[in-house]
């Protein structure tokens, strides 16, 4: 019984030492270099996390404009889909932030200025990209994904821009 009521105990204490490094590696976006994952964990504000994420996004288009003016002789297909999954990520939790901002009030204005003109300019960037490519129906529905995930953006910052919390209004004496 003792034997049993210590390998239990032993199992226990192993497991919980190895979960917080499995946790803390899975926090890491995969679609994040980790100097960039660092520079997020290090922004003082959720104003700068918003505009990594977006310079995060802008360059992942245009990684994936060059891979389209220049095909890679293998894997282009596959560099696309990695490009425009990251691309998603990127809008994807800048969209997050905004929201989280709103719900915690906030000063995000900037942020939220800044997704609604960008999502614009990538919206123009993927409206472009080639569809009647002969790889093009490989790519299509990370395109199609890309295009509606961005569109969502826009429309949240929109959104958003009415449910910010207002400025501060200063007295005067």
């Amino acid at each position: 019984m003792k034997l049993r009521l210590c390998i239990f105990f032993l199992a226990l204490v192993i497991f919980h030492g190895i979960s917080p490094a499995r946790a803390g590696a899975q926090t890491q976006k995969d679609y994040l270099s980790s100097i960039e994952a660092d520079k997020i964990r290090e922004a003082d504000s959720p104003n700068e996390r918003i505009y990594l994420f977006l310079t995060f996004a802008d360059d992942r288009i245009k990684k994936l404009q060059y891979e389209l003016e220049h095909p890679s002789e293998n894997r282009h297909v596959e560099m696309v889909n990695s490009l425009l999954n990251a691309y998603v990520g990127c809008v994807d939790d800048a969209a997050d932030l905004i929201q989280l901002g709103i719900e915690k009030q906030q000063n995000i204005r900037k942020g939220i200025d800044l997704m609604a003109s960008r999502t614009k300019d990538f919206l123009v960037i993927l409206q472009k990209i080639p569809t009647d490519a002969p790889d093009a129906e490989l790519y299509k529905d990370n395109l199609d994904d890309a295009m509606e995930g961005t569109r969502d953006a826009s429309k949240e910052a929109e959104a958003a821009k009415k449910n910010v919390a207002p400025p501060p209004v200063r007295r005067k004496k």
